[in-house]
């Protein structure tokens, strides 16, 4: 205790000698009057200094009188001549006292009544004072490590007089140790060109070995820079073995050979992209190259043109920013479609289900596979849980159908229903969080995912087939191609024909987003079985009490950063309103994207539209939610609209800023 208070007056001792030289100084070179103006002040300061010495050594007893009267002499010796530091705060996280130790790790920093918490990041007071944890690791100190071992006393009869010693026991070695070795653990990385033979295609035939060459060049040449070893295992795919220490450089910078790669111009008309997949963290290679491989699939089924980190469950997402590409071939279309015909043929029964609140996308979809499930000779259900006003006009007329009776169930009619050779395809979502019911996709073994959405974090994994496809319009599309490939020249219903391009319809805005050739083909296909699209229309058509509710929308917009942000009135909770306004709010000049806000009971809905220039996907996936490119939404939980609010201009911020990095 009195090795504390000798280094406090010492300390100030050697201020007072240096200001007092100081001084002398002044007088010695005929700074007379300056001189005798600092002697006052001076005087001053060494009073001050005393009187306040004194307090703070009055203070200091005082508590150590009363901490003491509570303990054994046995007690108060041991923590007096403690040899660890140590320092003791009150119940609010106070700094009641520190010993001589730990003023050796401050370096003379008086942190008297200051608060723990400013302190030391790493330790939780609460946790602590609950006896919930008693030893916090890996606190940082003045550049140094220690594991601090807490121990709570009640020296007074009131709960909040508890105060907590603090034992900091130096660890930094151990922990320089630990680190070093893992920086230097192998890292296994996965790229894959995506677009390979698309690019080579577009190219004539001299020209080809030349780009070929100049990737291989551009891959190798980025291998060597972060020291790795690097094989190439098929015409478009690398596998390389790299130190951790490299991979946090390359996450740093982004890793920005998916840039430099871009950058590769030997008159190819499409840009060269890379799907990276990182895996890390595992306790073995063989693991941490099926971390790789998991992340791969996932930024390939995410559109590529990306670079994904799996640790352990933690996936960290870069890149991603650049429009999906259409493929030119339907091979894979076939596949799929011939794939999925065997697995209905050796099912029972066959149940189709969607995402929650269901779109007419997701519908359409629905009765498009049904109708190949009819034609192959099974017994088809398809799961709608009650839903939006939206999809009430079409659902209406299909229930209307001869055929229909008894084949929209709820999501118990299914689990009674189903057996263990019985199939569930999910249209339009391939995410746990967003599916209709998680239940009844817990409930199936066979389960096939049929999807155009981006592919998520969350994704339902132990599918035995899945077709996800985030360059295709819509689920709609991808069924409609399907349909041709599972049934030789089907016989599909009109109004079932108009469901599918009614779900066209939605997800290209009127053939306006994200819309191809095949786009284009698939609406053929079904103008030819007869789909109306002035009957499609009429789906679409909106009264007047909504038009209405939809301005009041369109009128809270605020503009940020040329990004529109509305926020629905209390009285309005319908997702799908706000989703209309979203696509409205593009129409406006100068609006590069727009987010619609919507509170439904606890949950806040966010949806986000743009014209390509704002990726509002990668926006609402840092808030838990996906989607595509140009039209994405999120969910969030237990937060009042202001929140929600904050958080989003946050992620729009975090995106302006990495975009200009």
């Amino acid at each position: 205790m009195d090795n504390k208070y000798n280094y406090f007056i010492t300390s100030n001792k050697m201020y007072m000698i240096i200001i007092a030289i100081f001084i002398v100084v002044l007088i010695i070179y005929g700074h007379t009057t300056i001189g005798m103006v600092s002697i006052s002040l001076y005087a001053l300061l060494v009073a001050y200094n005393i009187r306040n010495t004194k307090v703070r050594k009055n203070e200091w007893k005082k508590f150590i009188e009363d901490f003491s009267s509570k303990l054994d002499n046995a007690t108060r010796t041991t923590l007096l001549k403690l040899p660890f530091p140590l320092i003791i705060v009150g119940a609010e996280g106070d700094i009641l006292w520190y010993n001589q130790n730990l003023s050796s790790v401050l370096k003379g920093e008086d942190i008297l009544n200051k608060n723990i918490r400013g302190m030391i990041k790493e330790f939780n007071l609460k946790q602590a004072l609950e006896g919930k944890e008693n030893l916090f690791r890996y606190a940082r100190v003045k550049g140094r490590y220690y594991h601090i071992y807490t121990n709570v006393v009640d020296t007074y009869e009131d709960p909040k007089d508890k105060i907590v010693l603090l034992y900091f026991y130096d660890v930094t070695d151990m922990f320089q140790i630990v680190e070093a070795i893992d920086a230097n653990k192998e890292t296994v990385m996965l790229i894959e060109v995506d677009n390979f033979d698309d690019v080579v295609k577009t190219l004539e035939e001299d020209k080809r070995p030349l780009i070929i060459a100049e990737i291989e060049r551009t891959i190798s040449m980025y291998a060597q820079s972060v020291n790795a070893m690097i094989r190439k295992y098929d015409e478009n795919k690398y596998i390389l073995s790299i130190q951790n220490k490299y991979i946090e450089k390359e996450m740093e910078r982004k890793f920005d050979i998916l840039d430099n790669i871009r950058e590769i111009n030997m008159g190819n008309t499409l840009a060269v992209t890379l799907s990276i997949g990182v895996g890390r963290g595992g306790e073995t290679p063989l693991i941490n190259e099926n971390y790789a491989v998991s992340a791969k699939e996932l930024a390939l089924g995410r559109g590529g043109d990306q670079a994904i980190v799996k640790n352990g469950e933690k996936l960290l997402f870069y890149g991603g920013k650049t429009k999906e590409v259409e493929k030119r071939t339907k091979v894979r279309a076939r596949v799929i479609a011939h794939a999925l015909v065997d697995l209905i043929n050796e099912s029972n029964r066959v149940f189709i289900m969607g995402h929650i609140n269901p779109d007419i996308d997701c519908l359409g979809a629905a009765v498009g596979l049904y109708r190949a499930v009819k034609l192959l000779g099974k017994e088809g259900f398809i799961i709608f849980d009650p839903t939006n006003n939206s999809v009430r006009p079409i659902l209406e007329k299909i229930k209307n159908e001869d055929d229909y009776e008894g084949v929209f169930i709820n999501s118990k009619e299914c689990i009674e229903n189903s057996d263990e050779n019985s199939i569930l395809i999910l249209v339009d979502v391939h995410s746990r969080g967003y599916v209709q019911n998680i239940n009844v996709v817990d409930k199936f073994k066979k389960i096939v995912i049929v999807d155009h959405h981006r592919k998520s974090a969350d994704f339902i994994e132990g599918a035995l087939l899945s077709y996800i496809e985030p360059y295709a319009s819509s689920t709609s599309e991808l069924v409609t191609e399907m349909l041709q490939y599972m049934v030789e020249k089907p016989k599909v219903k009109i109004i079932e024909a108009e469901a599918l391009l009614a779900g066209i319809f939605v997800d290209t805005k009127n053939f306006c987003f994200k819309t191809g050739v095949r786009t284009f083909e698939a609406a053929s296909f079904l103008r030819r079985l007869g789909a109306d699209t002035i009957d499609v229309k009429r789906f679409f058509a909106d009264d007047l009490e909504n038009y209405l509710k939809r301005s009041e929308i369109i009128r809270s917009v605020k503009v940020f950063n040329n990004i529109a942000i509305a926020i629905c009135p209390e009285e309005i909770e319908d997702t799908v309103l706000a989703a209309q306004a979203a696509d409205e709010l593009l129409n406006i000049t100068g609006i590069q994207a727009s987010f619609v806000f919507v509170k439904i009971k606890e949950e806040v809905f966010i949806s986000g539209r743009s014209l390509g220039d704002v990726n509002v996907q990668l926006i609402l996936e840092s808030l838990g939610g996906g989607g595509h490119m140009t039209m994405a939404g999120a969910k969030l939980k237990y937060v009042t609209v202001d929140e929600a609010l904050l958080k989003l201009k946050d992620a729009i911020g975090k995106y302006i800023r990495e975009g200009e990095e």
